[in-house]
Parts: structure tokens; sequence; C-alpha cells
């Protein structure tokens, strides 16, 4: 049971709320934080109500029901009504529960994806290229901006990593799930007696980190400029274009080379930085609360075997929420991805939810 204090707080901060934006008289510096909060209540405060009358609205359908003298057609609807009654208090607690959830502040970011080939060679690449157009044409399809900080490519079409920044409306709470080992098994273009090989990339998403999510002074940082080397021409290398940024108190390092000016791969260089720093520290808020001990979903892990794509038997399975889906190709389109963020998404706050408790 939620505390009726908590209800009763809830049900009158949007009262307040409400007479003071209609007032007028709301400072222009708070009214658009104001008006979020009222919003967000919004949606949350008729559930609040129904969820504080449950306890008299049951009392007096009960009192129907105990009535020796009550006919039977009142009797009857009392006890569909007392059925309703109960079925709908359990849904508003929920709803609730998960709106007094502790919201991740990252959630609303924009964020960074990095994509590395892991084990299986050549055929490890070809599947992190596959990954990158996986989530390339999910952002298309929902009209967010991908742009590519860093690419570096194998034989064949293949890549061996890439990271890239995707902007948007929340876009980290709709990938954050993404992180961890993603596994293939499928049969290579060179095999040529039909084996099924199994190989693996990992992907990392991070938060994108403004300057006023964390501060990185000067002093911390050392860089260390040399000529950009691989494709791309003599041009390439006429100059100490490429950028090595290391941050010395965690020892981070990121080299940056793809453009051709010094400043623009620097520039780049410390979004990469800066994100990677922002997660590091949040890591450490989360371990130091143990937020995330008892979830499987919300890890982040790196290392761990979150999903298998089986292209003999067609399906992708996400390991952490055992959901197998026989539309893998559909999958890989970017047709079905919003299917399993949203049993990933369900299945975090269940746990969450279940934390509480």
């Amino acid at each position: 049971m939620i505390p009726e204090k908590t209800i009763e707080e809830l049900i009158t901060r949007h009262s307040s709320l409400e007479k003071d934006l209609a007032s007028g008289k709301v400072d222009k510096k708070l009214f658009a934080e104001k008006s979020k909060e009222y919003s967000d209540l919004n949606e949350i405060v008729y559930s609040a109500k129904k969820y504080a009358s449950y306890k008299n609205d049951k009392i007096e359908l009960e009192k129907i029901l105990n009535d020796k003298n009550s006919d039977e057609e009142l009797m009857k609807m009392a006890h569909t009504e007392l059925s309703e009654l109960n079925s709908q208090f359990e849904k508003n607690e929920k709803k609730i529960k998960l709106f007094l959830l502790p919201k991740d502040e990252a959630d609303k970011k924009n964020a960074m994806i990095e994509i590395r080939a892991g084990t299986g060679g050549l055929e490890a690449s070809l599947f992190a290229s596959d990954l990158f157009k996986m989530y390339e044409k999910v952002s298309h399809k929902k009209k967010w901006l991908m742009e590519v900080i860093s690419i570096s490519k194998s034989d064949a079409g293949g890549l061996k990593e890439v990271i890239a920044s995707i902007k948007g409306k929340n876009i980290y709470s709709s990938l954050k799930y993404e992180s961890g080992v993603h596994r293939v098994q499928r049969v290579p273009d060179t095999e040529t007696q039909g084996r099924v090989h199994t190989s693996a990339a990992t992907v990392a998403v991070l938060p994108e980190a403004e300057e006023v999510d964390l501060k990185i002074n000067d002093s911390d940082l050392r860089i260390d400029v040399f000529r950009a080397g691989g494709p791309g021409g003599q041009s390439v290398n006429t100059t100490d274009s490429a950028v090595r940024i290391t941050h010395i108190p965690t020892g981070l390092s990121v080299s940056q080379q793809d453009e051709k000016s010094q400043h623009k791969n620097k520039a780049k260089g410390m979004k990469i930085l800066r994100a990677r720093l922002y997660e590091l520290e949040r890591s450490r808020i989360d371990q130091e609360r143990s937020l995330e001990r008892k979830s499987k979903i919300g890890s982040g892990d790196r290392s761990e075997r979150i999903r298998t794509y089986n292209f003999p038997q067609g399906r992708v399975t996400d390991h952490r929420i055992k959901l197998p889906l026989h539309k893998l190709e559909e999958f890989l389109e970017g047709e079905i991805f919003d299917e399993m963020i949203e049993s990933l998404t369900l299945q975090a706050q269940e746990e969450s939810l279940s934390n509480l408790n």
C-alpha cells in the first residue's frame, strides 16, 4: 500500500500548481518548470484521487453485499462494481508507484553509441556493421539525428569500431538497454561447408554530457597531436591533425583523427571523453547507492551477453527477458525495435517496483 500522506501530497501539489498557473503571477523563470511539473502530475492525479477514495468506495459496496435486505439485482451490481474497483485499484497503485520511482536524470538526454567488433574476426566486423545499419534505420524511422563521430572500417565492408551521436527526444531512455554483448549465429559468405559460425560485437550507449553536467579542468588533460594514419590520401598525413586526449586522474584516453582539422578532431574527442567520464561518474554513484544490485535489465554491463541473432532460425532472443522474436529480418530493419524496447522497459520497471517492496 502507498501511504495516504503520499497520495494526499500528490493531489495537494497538483491543486496548488493549478492555482498558481491560473493566477498569472508566476515568475517567468519558474513558469516553465512549474508547467512541466503540473503536466507530469496531470497524468497521475486522476489515479491518485481514485486510489484515495478506494477504501470508502469499497466499504459502501460491501455494505450492500452484507445487507440481507438488499435485492438480488442490487447485490449483483455491487458484486460487479467491487470486482472492477479492486482491479482498478491495482492498476492505479502500479501507475502511482511507477510515477514515484526515482527518475534517471539522463533519460531525456541525447546519446553516444559505440559499436565494436568482438570475437569472430572478419565476420564480427560485418556483424558490427549490420548493428550500426540497424540503429541507423531505427533513427531514420523515429526521425532522430545520427551523426558519425568516429569510424574504423575493416575489409569487405565491415566495421572495427564506430562511434555516433544520436539526438532527439528521450534518446538515452530508448537506447540504454542496448549496452552489452550482441552475438550472431550465421553461415558466413566465406564458409564453403555451410557451417554456422558464432561472432560477437559490443555495444555501449552513453548519455551525452553537457558542460553543465560535468566540469573538466584543463589541468587534468594531456593533449598529444600526431599525424593521422590509415586511408584518406596523402593530404591526411601532411599535418599533425590527429589528437589524443588523456584524462590524467582516470587514465581515460580518446584518439580522434577522422577530420583534417586538428580543432575539429579535438572537439569530437572531447565530446566522447565527456560522455565516458559522465558515465563513469554515474556508475560510481549507482554503486554507492546499490541501485542496480538486483537489476538484470538496467546494469548496462558491456561484458554481459544480452542478445543473440540466430539467422538459420530467423530469431532474435533477448536473454535478460527471455524474449524470442521470430522476426529477425524485420528487427534488423528497425521495424519491430520498439517491441523489444517496450518489453525491456516494462521488465526494468517491474524490477524497480519489486525492489521498493
